[in-house]
């Protein structure tokens, strides 16, 4: 909902763990919770609540990687401390005009007023004597047998990770992430060293011009994706609350998702606002292979539970370099990027279905592209204009508008031809791809007083080219409106969707349309003794064939003492069908993401304990049940459980020294 109310429910109950959650559960909407970059959004803001930004030190890439933040207040924020110094305290938040209550609320929960630093490199032995060192393990034990567990998977029924962090300030921050999926072999098959995954990553920062290094793995974004982008996906939702920014960074990769290159890379300040970053890469992927040796698929999905999954593991290795060179002052905003992408093994898809013709084909990729936008009081342009190797365009532009104190409009265009070929182009869209695809979007918001707040956006979308289950040119119309009203201790919200979708008819001559209702409603408690609750109320209704409806409440509660944090939720579903699914956002372990589809009929209920043990440790535990009461099964294939009901129990350790 209106992440200004939100914020102020945050407030009233400081001692809550994660209260930031809210943000991500309400600008949310189901292709996101379908889409795993949410889930690294999680992790990154897992990872600042835990290990916060220092506002005084922080750049402007550093700012920019907050996604509730817009270009008009990550531009003001740089200016004030560029004007007045080191902040004092984050009181002075209220200096920046562009910002609301709510988001200074959140940044209270990401950034802090740290110690004025010596610009004198720290020596080795002062960091290794006071810097911070943390070791997390978490691992989630199932209270029942897949079909996979018997017959098929090569490990194990368990899911576990391991991570170790050293950190000193924003000078240096290294690690080892260790990663094993459920039904995965550990130390046994092609682990022979154990976990499936690994990233291991070291992060120098602020060696005079040298303002970031990164080695092992890491993450590059420049400009608004069309080229480059390997954080967060802009939602329809989010992208209201940072009014389509772009976002230019480098960090070190230290989450448990393969979505991140492996090598070298590294930013330098040029002097009279020119920064430059370039990066090499070489890595593995997954990749299914065709009779003669080519690639027919690149996997994301990183299962390695059977035989046949083992067998694509690391088919094809890419070497990635390119970079940027950027230019900001005065709020003007120039950038050149650019992508070399070379793969060992030929890229040659199954082009027989018309929707396949113009997927990515061969073993050399170029991308490039200008970056522009210009920030101003009351006024933000961006956009990004981009070229493949053959020439083939991709372009989208942005315009947001404060029209006054409590109003504010903004409007997204894009176009991306469908011969556009990019393979880590991720920007925003409503197909899931930046190829094949024009639209509008118009959003506006509104908050008329500060216990009230409107947002609502219209979405436009129309593709040339045939696309999966569409076999001619289409469109999609996608509308939203939401609103959040605060009461003393209490914050009420609602949202309204209605999306319109074509697909082929039964008979594949013609396209039929198909509409979608979803809304929800909601009423959240948090007082000051401790406690909070949130009753939630989903719906949908599917206006195809028959007509299909879906419905989820839900209620969560929380409490707080000391060293004692409780959660609990239980809901009650029922849909028709799975295309009548609802989504619902749960509590979890520390980067653990947890958000689940239900259809069908049944209930889902948990608990999770946290107890804080001493300064040093603490321990997690959150058991989930899921009963079915329209089937005996639950699942498909190797997935199938061949009971009504599901039982998992989340463990997780944290020792910091």
């Amino acid at each position: 909902m209106c992440l200004m109310a939100l914020a102020f429910g945050m407030g009233m109950n400081a001692q809550e763990a994660r209260p930031w959650e809210r943000y991500l559960n309400e600008v949310m909407t189901q292709e996101d919770a379908e889409s795993e970059t949410w889930e690294e959004t999680y992790e990154l803001l897992c990872e600042l609540e835990q290990h916060p930004l220092d506002i005084n030190s922080a750049t402007r890439e550093q700012l920019e990687e907050l996604p509730f933040l817009s270009a008009q207040q990550v531009e003001e924020l740089v200016e004030y401390l560029d004007r007045y110094g080191a902040m004092r305290s984050l009181n002075e938040l209220l200096m920046i005009r562009s910002l609301d209550y709510g988001q200074r609320r959140l940044l209270t929960y990401f950034t802090y007023i740290g110690e004025e630093e010596s610009e004198q490199i720290p020596k080795v032995g002062t960091m290794a004597r006071y810097g911070q060192h943390e070791l997390i393990g978490t691992g989630r034990i199932p209270f029942y047998e897949r079909k996979g567990d018997q017959e098929g998977y090569l490990g194990y029924p368990y899911r576990h990770w391991l991570r170790y962090q050293f950190k000193y300030g924003e000078w240096v921050k290294f690690g080892l992430v260790g990663a094993q999926d459920a039904g995965e072999p550990f130390f046994a098959h092609q682990n022979k060293w154990g976990y499936d995954y690994y990233s291991f990553y070291l992060q120098l920062r602020n060696l005079g011009r040298l303002e970031s290094l990164c080695l092992g793995n890491y993450r590059v974004s420049m400009g608004m994706g069309l080229v480059m982008n390997s954080e967060f996906s802009l939602g329809k939702v989010a992208i209201l609350q940072n009014m389509g920014r772009s976002v230019n960074s480098l960090r070190a990769h230290s989450s448990r998702s393969n979505n991140s290159l492996r090598g070298v890379a590294a930013t330098v300040d040029l002097g009279k606002g020119v920064k430059m970053t370039a990066f090499a890469s070489y890595q593995a992927m997954d990749a299914t292979l065709n009779k003669d040796s080519t690639a027919a698929t690149v996997l994301t999905t990183s299962y390695h539970r059977t035989e046949t999954e083992m067998a694509k593991k690391n088919n094809l290795h890419a070497l990635k370099t390119g970079g940027s060179l950027r230019y900001v002052n005065n709020g003007i905003r120039l950038g050149l990027h650019a992508l070399y992408i070379h793969l060992d093994r030929e890229l040659r898809p199954n082009t027989s279905a018309l929707y396949r013709q113009h997927y990515p084909q061969g073993q050399d990729f170029l991308n490039a592209s200008l970056d522009y936008g210009l920030v101003r009081p009351r006024l933000a342009l961006s956009g990004e204009t981009a070229l493949d190797k053959s020439g083939h365009l991709a372009t989208i532009n942005s315009a947001s508008v404060r029209l006054g104190d409590g109003l504010n409009i903004m409007t997204l265009q894009r176009f991306y031809s469908y011969d556009y070929s990019s393979l880590d182009a991720q920007s925003y869209s409503d197909g899931g791809r930046v190829q094949n695809e024009s639209g509008i979007y118009l959003g506006l918001s509104w908050q008329p007083s500060p216990s009230f707040r409107l947002a609502a956006y219209t979405d436009y979308a129309y593709f040339a080219w045939a696309r999966y289950q569409v076999s001619q040119s289409s469109y999609s119309w996608d509308n939203l409106m939401q609103a959040t009203w605060l009461r003393r201790n209490w914050t009420f919200g609602t949202r309204y969707r209605y999306r319109l979708r074509q697909r082929d008819n039964e008979d594949k001559d013609a396209l039929t349309n198909r509409m979608e209702h979803r809304w929800r409603l909601c009423a959240e408690y948090a007082g000051d003794s401790g406690w909070g609750s949130r009753t939630q109320l989903d719906g949908g209704y599917c206006a195809y064939g028959e007509g299909e409806w879906g419905t989820m409440i839900s209620e969560s509660l929380s409490y707080t003492y000391r060293w004692l944090r409780l959660n609990g939720g239980i809901g009650y579903f029922h849909t028709d069908s799975y295309d009548s699914r609802i989504y619902l956002y749960e509590r979890g372990p520390l980067y653990t993401y947890s958000m689940s589809s239900f259809y069908g009929e049944g209930i889902r209920y948990w608990l999770m304990t946290r107890v804080n043990i001493g300064q040093r440790l603490m321990l997690t535990a959150k058991v989930g049940v899921t009963d079915y009461f329209d089937r005996t099964t639950i699942g498909s294939g190797y997935q199938q459980v061949n009971a009504s009901s599901m039982t998992d129990l989340d463990i997780q350790v944290r020792w910091k020294f």
